[in-house]
C-alpha cells in the first residue's frame, strides 16, 4: 500500500523532475568538457527518452541556449496541442579558473535552460515540431525532437471516479467536483490528468473548507489542489483513497463536455527477492513495477443563462441559496455611542459573497454614521460574518434597518432578495457640558459666615484670621506639606519612574511590541541574504513574519491563515492574496522545484510586499 500522503505529493510528477534533473546534469558535464566559449549563441530542444513517455503523461521539454545566460522569448504555438507549461528556468553557466606558473586563466561558458511541460494525448511515434526563440533582437530555431510514446496497460488495482454535484446549473452557480483516486496495491509516482481543468469555460476556486490534514499539491496544468490520504474499504478491499475537491464556475451557457479524466502509476506487479536476508529488514521489500492508466467517465454539464426579468439592482452575481441575519451590541447607547453590527450570510458557496452595501441602505446611512474602514469577514461554522462599527446620528433613532440580499434562487428558478430583522435600539440624548458645569456654580447669593459650599469654589474669608505666619525656618520647611512637595515630590518621582521602567523594560507587551516592529526589517534582510529557488526558506520566513507581526503561531500558519491575518490587520485583500499565493508557490516548489521559479526579481516583490503590509498595519 502506499505510505503517506507527502509520498505521493512527491512521486505524483517525479518522472518529469527526474527527467530534468538529469538533463540539467548532463549539460552541466557536457560544459566542462565543451569548447563552446566561442561565444556563439546556439540553441536546442532536448528531451530525455531513457525513460518511457505514456499517453497522457506529462514529460519534460527544454529549450538549451547556449552562449547566452539569459532567457529568451518562446514562441510555443507550434506545440499547442501538447499544452505547453513553463516549468521553471535555471541558469547552468559554468566559470572555471587555472593558475599555470603563476599566470591565472579564467574561461566561462554560458548557458541557460527554459524547460516546459508537454502532454501527448495519442499513442505512437510523434515529431515535435521546432520553435522559434527571440534572443537580443536576433531569432534561432530549434530542431525537432523524435518521440515514441506508448499505452499503459489496464488494471483494476487502480480506480478513479470523477463527480459533479449536479448535471444542470445556472452560468455563475458554483458546482463542486469531488474526484477520488483508489490504489488497490502497492503503488509507485502518480500522474493525474483532470479533464475538467484544461476547460475554459470555468474559473476555479477552492472550497470553504478544506480539512486541516489536507496538503497543497500543483498539478501539471497549473492548478492547485488540497489533497487529503485516507485509508478506506471500498468495493470489500482495503484501499488507500487520495480526494480533493475543486469549485467549478461556468462562466458561458450551453452544454460543456467534460472528457475523461485519468491517472496513470506505477503498480508492482512482483516483489524482488534479495539474496542477503537482512536486506528486506533494513532497506524494505523490493517490487517490479509496470505503467498502468485508468480513466473516469467523461461528463455532461448543462448551463442555462440567469433571465433578465426580474433582476434586483443590488444584485452582484450570486447564484444558489443563500440566508442572512444581524445582531447588534449594545442596544442601550447613547448618541454617537459605537455599535458592533454583525452580518452572518449562509449558503453553498461563500467565497462569492461580498461585503453588503450598507450605505446604499437609504435608513441606514441617513440615521446612522457608517465608516469607511471595513474589516475582512470570516468564514465561521458555515457562515460569512461581517463585522461594523455604526453610530447613532439622533436619539429619535429606534431601531437598526434591515440589511437586503439578492440573489439568483436555483430552486425557484428566479431573482430573491432576503432581508434580516430588523433590531431594536434605545437610544438616549448625550448630554452637553457647559461652564456652569464644570464650574458648579450654581449663581446663587451666599453669606459671608459660610466657610465653604456643596459645590463649586470655596468661599472667600476676611479679616486677621485668614493671614498666616510666612517665617521660614529648615524645621518647618521639612515639615511643611508645601516645602514637602518641593523637596520630595522630585524624589518621589525618580524613585516611581526607575521602578516602572524596572517593570515593563521586560514585560510581555513591551517584548512583543518590540517584536512586531523588527520582525518586518528582520524578514527583508534574511530575503536579501537568500539567492533564488529557496523555496522552502522564503515560505519559513513569511509565515514567520506573519506570526511575529500579528502575534501568531508561525509552526502552524498554512496559506490561508496568512491572508487572512493580513486582510484583518490591513484591510487590503490585494495584499494578503498576494501573500497567500507566494506562500503557496513555495510550498508548492518544495515537492516540484523546477516547477516553480524564484528569482531575484520575484524576491524583489516579496519584499516590497513585506514594507507594504508593515505599513498599512502600523509600525
Amino acid at each position: 500500500m502506499v505510505g503517506t500522503i507527502d509520498y505521493f505529493l512527491f512521486s505524483i510528477n517525479d518522472s518529469v523532475m527526474l527527467q530534468q534533473r538529469l538533463i540539467i546534469w548532463i549539460l552541466v558535464v557536457s560544459t566542462l568538457i565543451s569548447t563552446a566559449a566561442s561565444g556563439q549563441v546556439q540553441v536546442f530542444a532536448q528531451v530525455n527518452t531513457s525513460q518511457d513517455i505514456y499517453v497522457g503523461e506529462s514529460f519534460a521539454y527544454n529549450i538549451i541556449i547556449d552562449g547566452d545566460n539569459k532567457p529568451g522569448e518562446v514562441d510555443l504555438s507550434p506545440l499547442a496541442q501538447y499544452s505547453p507549461q513553463s516549468t521553471g528556468n535555471q541558469d547552468v553557466s559554468q566559470t572555471s579558473i587555472s593558475i599555470i606558473n603563476g599566470r591565472t586563466t579564467r574561461s566561462e561558458v554560458k548557458r541557460y535552460v527554459m524547460s516546459y511541460s508537454l502532454t501527448v494525448s495519442q499513442p505512437g511515434p510523434v515529431q515535435l515540431p521546432p520553435v522559434t526563440v527571440t534572443i537580443g533582437g536576433a531569432q534561432y530555431s530549434t530542431n525537432p525532437v523524435e518521440l515514441n510514446i506508448l499505452t499503459p496497460g489496464t488494471t483494476d488495482q487502480l480506480k478513479l471516479d470523477v463527480e459533479l454535484s449536479q448535471k444542470t446549473c445556472y452560468v455563475g452557480q458554483p458546482v463542486i467536483m469531488t474526484v477520488r483516486f483508489y490504489c488497490y496495491a502497492q503503488t509507485g509516482d502518480f500522474n493525474l490528468d483532470i479533464a475538467a481543468f484544461d476547460k475554459s469555460e470555468f474559473s476555479f476556486e477552492d472550497p470553504d473548507t478544506v480539512s486541516s490534514q489536507a496538503k497543497l499539491y500543483q498539478l501539471g496544468n497549473g492548478a492547485s489542489v488540497y489533497v487529503s490520504q485516507d485509508r478506506v474499504t471500498h468495493t470489500g478491499r482495503e484501499a488507500i483513497l487520495l480526494s480533493f475537491r475543486k469549485v467549478l464556475i461556468p462562466q458561458q451557457t450551453g452544454s460543456i463536455e467534460i472528457g475523461p479524466s485519468s491517472v496513470s502509476a506505477g503498480v508492482a506487479v512482483s516483489r524482488v527477492r534479495s539474496q542477503d536476508p537482512f536486506d528486506d529488514f533494513f532497506t524494505g521489500a523490493k517490487y517490479t513495477y509496470r505503467r498502468f492508466m485508468v480513466s473516469s467517465e467523461p461528463l455532461t454539464l448543462q448551463v442555462q443563462p440567469l433571465p433578465d426579468e426580474g433582476k434586483p439592482a443590488g444584485f452582484y452575481g450570486l447564484v444558489g441559496r443563500y440566508i442572512i441575519s444581524t445582531s447588534a451590541e449594545p442596544t442601550n447607547v447613547n448618541v454617537g455611542d459605537p455599535i458592533t453590527l454583525s452580518i452572518k450570510i449562509g449558503g453553498e458557496y461563500l467565497r462569492a459573497v461580498k461585503w453588503p452595501a450598507l450605505e446604499d441602505i437609504k435608513a441606514l446611512a441617513e440615521d446612522f454614521k457608517i465608516p469607511e474602514e471595513k474589516a475582512a469577514p470570516e468564514i465561521q461554522n458555515g457562515f460569512k460574518v461581517f463585522t461594523q462599527t455604526i453610530r447613532a446620528n439622533s436619539d429619535k433613532v429606534t431601531q437598526i434597518p434591515p440589511v437586503p440580499l439578492s440573489f439568483f434562487d436555483v430552486e425557484r428558478g428566479r431573482y430573491v432578495t432576503v432581508e434580516s430583522q430588523p433590531i431594536s435600539l434605545n437610544v438616549e440624548p448625550t448630554k452637553i457640558l457647559n461652564i456652569s458645569d464644570l464650574q458648579g456654580s450654581d449663581g446663587a447669593r451666599v453669606s459671608k459666615e459660610i466657610e465653604a459650599i456643596k459645590k463649586g469654589l470655596s468661599a472667600n474669608y476676611e479679616g486677621a484670621d485668614c493671614l498666616t505666619n510666612q517665617s521660614f525656618s529648615p524645621v518647618s520647611a521639612i515639615v511643611s506639606p508645601g516645602y514637602l512637595v518641593i523637596w520630595a515630590g522630585p524624589l518621589l518621582v525618580l524613585v516611581v519612574g526607575s521602578l516602572v521602567r524596572i517593570s515593563t523594560h521586560t514585560s510581555p507587551r513591551r517584548q512583543a511590541a518590540k517584536r512586531r516592529r523588527t520582525t518586518g526589517p528582520k524578514a527583508v534582510k534574511a530575503l536579501r541574504r537568500l539567492s533564488r529557488g529557496a523555496h522552502e526558506q522564503i515560505a519559513a520566513i513569511l509565515k514567520q513574519y506573519v506570526a511575529d507581526r500579528f502575534d501568531k503561531t508561525a509552526g502552524s500558519l498554512t496559506a490561508a491563515d496568512c491572508c487572512q491575518a493580513v486582510v484583518e490587520a490591513t484591510g487590503d485583500d490585494d495584499g494578503a492574496q498576494a501573500m497567500k499565493e507566494i506562500i503557496e508557490l513555495c510550498d508548492a516548489g518544495q515537492y516540484a522545484p523546477l516547477k516553480v521559479e524564484i528569482d531575484s526579481a520575484k524576491i524583489k516583490q516579496i519584499i516590497k510586499l513585506i514594507e507594504d503590509i508593515d505599513r498599512r498595519s502600523g509600525k
